[in-house]
């Protein structure tokens, strides 16, 4: 598995090459995203991996960073390369970063 990532070094990532996974369930995503970010819950993760880029990096994001740490883990399994977001999006709604919303 890779080593977590902070929130600040995920920030930097938005917008270019890496594709960011938010495995929250739906009623979680309501509150906001990380611009540009997939919703795939972690429940329907593994059915949907062919969704998901493999040419390109990629972060997984939750609320507080364990379950995108499963997700890291079933990711990183099937071949991707992939980090986890520590801290998930409380840390990055503490940092004061953006949202789509």
């Amino acid at each position: 598995m890779m080593a977590d990532i902070t929130v600040s070094e995920a920030w930097r990532r938005v917008g270019g090459d890496t594709q960011f996974i938010d495995v929250r369930e739906d009623f979680e995503v309501a509150d906001g995203m990380i611009p540009g970010a997939r919703h795939i819950s972690l429940s329907t993760l593994s059915a949907r991996l062919g969704e998901i880029d493999r040419t390109r990096p990629a972060i997984a994001v939750c609320r507080s960073g364990n379950r995108s740490a499963q997700a890291t883990d079933i990711l990183w399994a099937a071949g991707y390369r992939v980090d986890n977001m520590g801290g998930g999006m409380l840390a990055w709604q503490q940092a004061g970063l953006p949202m789509d919303r």
